[in-house]
């Protein structure tokens, strides 16, 4: 029910300005829509990820009625408890006093939320069987589909 409007209001903007919506425009958008319904909320707690006219990448969380910030690294769903303690962990590096502060490469980043999604996966029902990674680079976007159970 909610990502209807939103694919509308992107392709309608895209049309009227022949250029796509960037990142930063698609969060505000989504703010927006999630703050119009704010006395009847759609109780979804969203990620944009994207990159940003910079080209650098950006994640965006939300909270019931659109206030957003943006965010390093992000998490939200059923396994957010489960998934969100790891990525603070080793891509932020909280809480380790001899840490490398670095940033992960592509690879090594993949295996990590791998690793976090099998974790989640085994621990809550409600993740699923299986997690498609959208990996979002300057290039473009491509889609990778992980099985989580594979009994």
């Amino acid at each position: 029910q909610l990502a209807c409007p939103l694919d509308l209001g992107c392709h309608s903007v895209q049309h009227q300005h022949r250029k796509p919506m960037q990142t930063i425009a698609i969060a505000q958008m989504l703010s927006n829509m999630l703050y119009h319904k704010r006395f009847f909320p759609y109780y979804t707690f969203n990620l944009v990820a994207g990159v940003d006219e910079n080209g650098e990448g950006c994640v965006f969380g939300y909270d019931a009625i659109g206030s957003y910030e943006r965010l390093k690294w992000g998490a939200s769903g059923s396994g957010e408890a489960l998934i969100q303690p790891l990525l603070d962990n080793q891509v932020g590096f909280t809480n380790q006093t001899m840490a490398q502060v670095r940033d992960l490469p592509l690879e090594e980043t993949l295996d990590l939320i791998k690793d976090g999604f099998t974790s989640a996966g085994e621990r809550d029902i409600y993740t699923g069987d299986s997690v498609e990674i959208a990996i979002i680079t300057k290039d473009g976007v491509r889609f990778e589909r992980f099985e989580l159970k594979r009994d």
